[in-house]
């Protein structure tokens, strides 16, 4: 249902990326963006990372921070977050304030060390983009104050 851009060998255009995300979800990608641009010093580049299963997406950085991706999918958008060691805990404490599909994610990630790992967070709700700035601003202290 969900299918990602895997087609390594034709890049999209951003008309191509906007239909195949849908109205619902390019806006919350674009809401997402918004967010990263005014709490960061953004840099986006278009990436088709990972081999060939994540398909395309945006890599979003903070200088050369890296923050998380953004993989295309149709009707939604799937963000990419890696939480190492130091800030496990970070997401543990703020752990019970999340959206139970959050902490369900951040229970079952990816192993990445001892205590951290990746969350692959499937963003099909508006309210789901506030989780995801709090775990990206956990990764990378924002530059507003």
């Amino acid at each position: 249902m969900y299918e990602r851009m895997l087609d390594k060998n034709s890049k999209p255009t951003d008309t191509q990326i906007q239909e195949y995300l849908g109205c619902l979800s390019y806006g919350r990608l674009n809401v997402m963006e918004e967010y990263l641009n005014t709490h960061y010093q953004l840099v986006k580049e278009i990436r088709f990372p990972f081999g060939n299963s994540y398909g395309w997406g945006y890599k979003y950085s903070h200088k050369s921070s890296h923050l998380c991706y953004a993989f295309f999918e149709k009707g939604a958008f799937t963000v990419t977050i890696q939480i190492g060691d130091k800030q496990a805990q970070l997401v543990e404490d703020v752990l019970p304030s999340l959206l139970p599909k959050t902490q369900e994610l951040w229970k079952d990630r990816y192993p990445c060390g001892k205590h951290g790992g990746w969350l692959h967070y499937r963003v099909l709700a508006d309210e789901e983009l506030t989780d995801i700035f709090k775990l990206i601003n956990i990764r990378k202290k924002s530059i507003i104050k």
